[in-house]
């Protein structure tokens, strides 16, 4: 097939091993990036991400002679919004009479301002990662491309037929974050490996990101661990992460003091387990999700629990939110029999757990959170790591008092437009508007407003998370005003019996 010759400023489709091609614009590599030998390559800003790649020309196609294959072939939602990106650019373009720099133009931009925004490249024969300037759409010179290796936010949406491509191996997965926070003050960069399909990089902004796409997109990459699966508690939340580590072809031996809840999970394909011990005894890594402190304790400590199966080398992974003195409690007992032990709470609800976008908080042992991200990967869209024991737990109630201070805080808004002769209803209309529009103000406001109140997230379980967190707070000597205005609130909630409620039935608190 004869070499397509593409200039700064074309928009072509990318292609990276077996990943689906994506919707991109030639651009210029910033001044400080090493040209790498033997390669020929464009540098490609792919739309509907922030990301950025050095990309062969063998993977390199012209966009509209292929855009309608494309588009039939591709169907993930992120994928779709990358097209309606490129849709949008083209018109702006038009509008504006041809004045972005296109293949016809030199693209010389001299004495322009490069911005400052961090850019990630990762080279095919390069360890290491560097932090780069964000090429501007205007700020384009020419310099000779080099060569890729991963790109981050493509969305997979399964084979692509029709397209030939030369064939070049990924060796990170490109639709899962990875963060790993430095406990030091100013990292360097670096990487290091999370396992053989994923890498992790240190920056300067103390965090590393790999776009993640629709969770269909996730899914669609992951290559699930030969490690036999655990999963202790099947509630709201683990019954999602569950049936996404069940659908990814994980192998799960699944526990629930309810037994009944394990019969859907069996005739997924997951194996039954009698007793916390017995699934541990019999799986490599096991995950526990429960309601509370004293639950996740029972679980550990009480009868046919898990440290009666924990043996040298087995790992344990306590999902739930709990307060950082549980978990100091539970990685001291499990390390004392040999076990390997990592926290990682979730942040999410019912619905994000269902569609594998939970965001994960590890800390501890950093090899098992290594072992565990093909499991990371199926149940979530991001996952920070944080260093030591507790920082995980600490992180997880700061958000989830947030989050809980911020759902009072809206009902006590809907309650006071009502009472002053406002309509509920354009107030959310304004809401979502504005700066603090979000599905979660979205859902949330909605809800209410329809009286649904079926828990996504159990009222319970955010007042439990707000006291823990103000109890946090006292340790630390710091004021929590806020959280403990919003705790009354809840308690109150809970005292006109919604603790089994969506945490959005506080609104009822106001109005009774």
């Amino acid at each position: 097939m004869a070499t397509v010759h593409l200039r700064i400023g074309d928009l072509v489709w990318g292609k990276l091993g077996r990943y689906p091609p994506w919707p991109g614009k030639v651009v210029s590599p910033p001044k400080d990036l090493k040209k790498p030998r033997g390669k020929k390559c464009h540098f490609v800003k792919f739309f509907g991400t922030e990301d950025h790649a050095w990309i062969k020309v063998e993977q390199l196609k012209p966009y509209h002679p292929h855009k309608e294959e494309m588009i039939k072939i591709n169907k993930g939602k992120r994928f779709q919004q990358a097209v309606d990106a490129v849709e949008d650019f083209l018109k702006k373009k038009e509008k504006q009479g041809g004045k972005e720099q296109s293949s016809e133009g030199k693209g010389d931009s001299k004495g322009k301002k490069t911005p400052t925004k961090p850019l990630k490249i990762l080279e095919e024969d390069d360890e290491d990662l560097s932090a780069l300037k964000d090429p501007s759409e205007k700020d384009l010179t020419d310099s000779e491309p080099s060569s890729v290796e991963r790109l981050g936010g493509l969305g997979t949406t399964g084979p692509v037929s029709g397209f030939k491509w030369e064939s070049s191996p990924v060796q990170d997965d490109p639709h899962f974050h990875h963060f790993l926070l430095s406990q030091t003050e100013k990292p360097a960069s670096s990487m290091e490996p999370i396992s053989k399909r994923l890498k992790i990089v240190e920056e300067d902004t103390r965090s590393t990101s790999i776009q993640a796409a629709d969770s269909t997109a996730i899914n669609g990459s992951i290559t699930p661990t030969d490690k036999r699966i655990g999963f202790l508690g099947l509630g709201l939340m683990g019954s999602g992460i569950v049936s996404n580590l069940l659908k990814m072809g994980h192998v799960v031996t699944v526990w629930n003091r309810t037994v009944e809840k394990c019969d859907l999970f069996i005739q997924e394909g997951a194996r039954l387990g009698r007793t916390p011990a017995e699934v541990v005894s019999m799986c490599d890594i096991t995950f526990s999700c429960v309601s509370d402190p004293k639950a996740a304790r029972d679980l550990v400590l009480g009868p046919s629990g898990v440290l009666q199966g924990i043996r040298p080398g087995k790992c344990y992974v306590e999902m739930s939110t709990v307060d950082p003195e549980t978990i100091t409690e539970l990685s001291q007992v499990i390390s004392s029999r040999g076990g390997r032990f990592l926290e990682a709470p979730v942040a999410g609800s019912q619905q994000v757990s269902n569609e594998g976008m939970l965001v994960i908080l590890a800390a501890g042992d950093r090899t098992v959170y290594e072992d565990c991200s093909s499991c990371f990967q199926a149940m979530g869209k991001t996952s920070f790591f944080l260093g030591e024991v507790g920082n995980a737990a600490r992180m997880m109630l700061i958000l989830n008092m947030v989050q809980g201070s911020f759902m009072a805080t809206i009902a006590e808004g809907l309650t006071l437009a009502q009472a002053t002769g406002q309509s509920q209803h354009t107030f959310l209309d304004i809401l979502s508007q504005g700066q603090m529009a979000s599905t979660f103000v979205d859902q949330k406001c909605q809800n209410i407003l329809q009286g649904n109140f079926k828990p996504d997230y159990y009222l319970k379980h955010i007042q439990k998370d707000l006291r823990l967190a103000i109890s946090m707070g006292d340790t630390a000597n710091h004021p929590t005003p806020m959280a403990a205005a919003a705790n009354e609130v809840y308690k109150r909630a809970k005292a006109l019996d919604q603790s089994d409620n969506d945490m959005s039935a506080v609104y009822r608190a106001y109005i009774h």
